[in-house]
């Protein structure tokens, strides 16, 4: 009935600390929110690779429109799998301590579908979609309606896209934007 030990060295902690946002101790709770994920399969294998269908079972990811996408933009085999490195990258980047400037580049990597560092027409309307759920449907008048203000609004170049630069001048306005991209370990 002693201290349970930690699959990790205090190196491994220091490491992890110096590349997160996390301390020590929010380090070990995040092992122990994905272990939980898997305990089977991670057990006492540090290095243990979670399908993202089991990393959508994240209570957090799964009721967030942008799950798939938040998995595959952190998972560093981009398929949506992760390892435990991969998942406190995550949970570091949606916690309290990450400043804006690294959220808003992980919320725009995310809401680029296509992945070509633009937020294009068809991204626009990926994320719309995502936005207002399965259950509600625009007419196509209405979603390119919601594509052009959006661009009016915010594409300075006329190019017909958004650039991250673009991006993250709508995202400073945003007040409420740094409370939208946090996830509770």
């Amino acid at each position: 009935m002693g201290q349970g030990k930690s699959q990790f060295t205090e190196e491994e902690l220091q490491d992890y600390q110096d590349l997160t946002y996390f301390n020590k101790k929010e380090v070990l709770y995040a092992h122990q929110k994905f272990k939980v994920l898997a305990p089977e399969k991670v057990g006492h294998n540090k290095n243990a690779k979670l399908p993202m269908s089991k990393m959508l079972n994240y209570p957090e990811l799964n009721v967030n429109p942008f799950g798939d996408r938040i998995c595959k933009v952190f998972s560093s085999s981009r398929d949506g799998d992760c390892t435990f490195e991969d998942f406190l990258d995550m949970m570091s980047v949606f916690g309290e301590a990450a400043p804006k400037s690294v959220k808003a580049e992980h919320a725009f990597r995310i809401f680029d579908f296509d992945g070509d560092d633009m937020l294009g027409v068809s991204d626009l309307k990926q994320v719309i979609e995502r936005l207002i759920g399965k259950d509600n449907h625009l007419t196509e008048q209405e979603m390119e309606y919601l594509v052009q203000n959006i661009l009016e609004e915010a594409d300075l170049d006329d190019d017909g896209a958004l650039s991250f630069p673009e991006f993250e001048h709508i995202i400073n306005r945003s007040s409420d934007f740094m409370n939208a991209f946090r996830m509770r370990l």
